[in-house]
């Protein structure tokens, strides 16, 4: 029986930085959220806000590092249990590889599936497990569930899912699985509640951050996307390399006698537009443009390969109708918007001005073919939402 006041708790740990949000159970109304964002790896501080974000309980970390985080979110939790009290962890998990896609509640087996899949995902499987753990560990008793940001992409076609490879490594989960689902799913509930009806366009949707990718979605399933096996694929990001002809990697391991570990380091962190200029930060590299070449070049290729992907990802569906812009850079950036859309008026594609730079909701002209949006993603609200069906199954 859900009483007053239960809460779901859903969480989302990024490569740098630790997002949550409370949800009232009876209703699925976000009741406050916090986030924690680091600079340079340290953790500063952590801020609380109410549904109205309004911020409740800034505080600076004592422990600067994410178990540090992690330890005093916890005790920050347990200090309001009784304001908050938990029926239900849900957490954002990268992948579960071939085996799990759907949600699911989380126990021993599951666990030691994600721990034979951490190969796919070496840079984010190992710190969520560890984090199921450690919740697991603090609050005895209380289910967690796994949301996995591939299962939006689950029922991709076959010429879009497999690598030209052996039969033998697509048994071992060698496929493109795609990721940032959560996002994309919010997305589309969004545009069918509110503003579009999905099942009757061809839409792209392009999540833009730190990490950066697209998809195709074509009456209401993901068709094609940009990332593949992992999260490093596809478009340039803040410090990810995207797609690099493989004979890359090859030149990169014999010429300078780098070892996987060492690769997966310097293609995850130490690429993309940090490699490039200095920094992965695109407000940053948007203020050091006039003066730095080097900004400006790595704006350029980040601008000219989203550019690229929808082209490509119209061409997949046969056309456009919808193109949705998300993500901190997505929602946020309009001079970012404007640069990828610039000169895509073949496609039908033409920006207003003006609500662009205000950043509405929509922010294409009338005249043009693709309704363009610039929408908030809400992956935590998802989270909730699984987490909520898991614990009351429809009958």
């Amino acid at each position: 029986m859900e009483r007053v006041n239960d809460c779901i708790l859903a969480l989302n740990m990024g490569s740098s930085s630790l997002k949550f949000k409370l949800f009232d159970v009876l209703t699925r109304k976000m009741k406050v959220s916090g986030i924690a964002n680091s600079s340079d790896g340290k953790f500063l501080e952590f801020l609380v806000k109410d549904s109205e974000g309004r911020i409740l309980e800034p505080w600076f970390l004592s422990k600067k590092d994410k178990k540090g985080v992690i330890d005093e979110f916890i005790q920050w939790l347990k200090s309001h249990e009784k304001e908050f009290p938990l029926v239900c962890i849900g957490h954002r998990i990268v992948q579960g590889g071939p085996a799990h896609f759907n949600p699911i509640v989380i126990n021993q087996e599951v666990i030691s599936d994600l721990e034979k899949y951490i190969y796919l995902a070496p840079n984010h499987l190992p710190e969520e497990i560890d984090l199921i753990n450690t919740f697991g560990a603090a609050f005895e008793g209380i289910k967690q569930i796994a949301c996995f940001d591939t299962c939006f992409h689950q029922n991709m076609p076959h010429n879009a899912r497999y690598y030209p490879l052996d039969e033998k490594y697509k048994a071992s989960g060698l496929i493109r699985y795609g990721f940032h689902g959560l996002s994309y799913e919010f997305i589309m509930q969004r545009l069918a509640e509110q503003i579009l009806h999905p099942a009757r366009q061809k839409i792209i949707i392009a999540h833009l951050g730190n990490g950066a990718s697209m998809v195709a979605v074509k009456k209401g399933i993901s068709i094609d996307t940009t990332m593949g096996i992992s999260p490093m694929g596809g478009m340039v990001m803040g410090t990810r390399s995207g797609d690099l002809d493989p004979g890359v990697m090859l030149l990169l391991m014999k010429q300078e006698d780098l070892n996987a570990d060492q690769l997966d380091d310097l293609l995850s962190k130490h690429s993309g537009m940090l490699a490039i200029a200095g920094s992965g930060d695109v407000e940053e590299l948007l203020d050091q443009e006039k003066i730095n070449p080097k900004a400006k070049e790595a704006l350029c290729l980040f601008c000219y390969q989203a550019k690229k992907s929808i082209g490509a990802l119209a061409a997949a569906m046969g056309g456009l109708d919808t193109l949705v812009f998300t993500g901190g850079i997505g929602t946020h950036s309009s001079v970012i918007r404007e640069r990828i859309c610039h000169d895509l008026s073949f496609l039908g594609i033409i920006l207003e001005q003006q609500a662009n730079q205000n950043n509405s909701e929509i922010i294409s002209a009338e005249s043009s073919w693709v309704t363009v949006c610039a929408l908030e993603t809400n992956e935590e609200q998802i989270i909730a939402q699984h987490a909520y069906d898991l614990l009351n199954p429809k009958i």
